[in-house]
C-alpha cells in the first residue's frame, strides 16, 4: 500500500524498467504504467526508458501514462525521439522545471546523469537521476563526475536516485565517494526482482532533505514487470519529521 504524501513530504520512487521487458521476456509498457500507478508517486526517476540502439526512441506512451497516473515527463533538452537522457528520465506530478544540467558520464559504455532543478508544491530542489556503468572503475569515475558537476552549481537541496549498479560499500566503492555529499540510507535489495538479493538501486539525500520509509515496492506485478524492483520513499522537506 502506498504511503501518502503530505504537505511536508513527497512520495518518491526510482525504477529501472528494463525497457519494459519483464520476467516473461515480453515488452509490455502498459504493465510498466500499472506498476507506477500502484506506487502513486509525486516524483519518480526511471532508467532504461529508451531503446539503447538505433534511434534510441522513448518507449512509454506518455499520454496513457498521464491519464493513468497524473504524471508528466520533465523535459530533458534533448531533441529527437528519446524520452530521456541516456535512458534516464524524471516523471512528476505538477512540477515546474527551473533548470537542466544533463551530464554525459565517462566510461566504456554510454551513460548519463540527468540533473534537473525543479519546483514542486512551492519547494525548490535538485534531482540527480542516474544509471551508472557495469564496471567498477567506471562507476567511480562516474560518481566523481556527478560530484564535480554538483560543485559548480548553485546550492539547492539535492536528491540522487537511480540504478547505481553497486552493492558493495567500503573505501573502494563509488558509494564512499557519494557519501561525501549525500547521506546513504541502509541498503534495500531490489535485484533480481523475482528474488531480490542485491541493493543495486539507491536513493540518497544531500543537505537540506532526508528520506523516510525507504523500501522496495514488492508486488506480484512489479516482480513480473522488470528485472529490478522499484524503490520508494518519502522525501522529508522543511524540517519534517519521519
Amino acid at each position: 500500500m502506498a504511503t501518502p504524501s503530505s504537505p511536508s513530504s513527497l512520495r518518491i520512487a526510482s525504477w529501472n524498467i528494463h525497457k519494459g521487458v519483464g520476467a516473461d521476456r515480453r515488452r509490455d509498457l502498459a504493465r510498466t504504467t500499472r506498476v507506477i500507478a500502484e506506487i502513486a508517486p509525486d516524483l519518480m526517476a526511471l532508467q532504461e526508458a529508451d531503446l539503447r540502439f538505433g534511434t534510441r526512441a522513448g518507449l512509454l506512451d506518455l499520454d496513457h501514462l498521464h491519464a493513468e497516473t497524473g504524471m508528466s515527463l520533465l523535459p530533458t533538452g534533448r531533441p529527437g525521439p528519446s524520452h530521456g537522457w541516456h535512458g534516464n528520465l524524471i516523471l512528476a506530478r505538477g512540477a515546474d522545471l527551473l533548470d537542466l544540467h544533463p551530464l554525459a558520464l565517462p566510461g566504456l559504455e554510454p551513460r548519463g546523469a540527468l540533473i534537473s532543478d525543479l519546483s514542486l508544491r512551492g519547494h525548490r530542489f535538485r534531482i540527480v537521476a542516474a544509471h551508472l556503468g557495469l564496471l567498477r572503475h567506471s562507476r567511480r569515475a562516474q560518481a566523481q563526475a556527478i560530484l564535480a558537476r554538483l560543485s559548480t552549481l548553485p546550492p539547492l537541496p539535492t536528491l540522487l536516485m537511480g540504478d547505481l549498479n553497486e552493492w558493495r560499500a567500503g573505501p573502494g566503492s563509488p558509494l564512499s565517494l557519494l557519501a561525501r555529499y549525500f547521506t546513504l540510507p541502509a541498503p534495500v535489495a531490489s535485484f533480481p526482482a523475482r528474488l531480490p538479493l542485491l541493493p543495486l538501486d539507491r536513493m540518497m539525500a544531500g543537505p537540506g532533505h532526508s528520506l523516510a520509509d525507504l523500501s522496495a515496492h514488492d508486488t506480484p506485478l512489479a516482480r513480473r514487470a522488470s528485472d529490478h524492483l522499484p524503490l520508494t520513499a518519502r522525501l522529508l522537506i522543511d524540517g519534517a519529521k519521519p
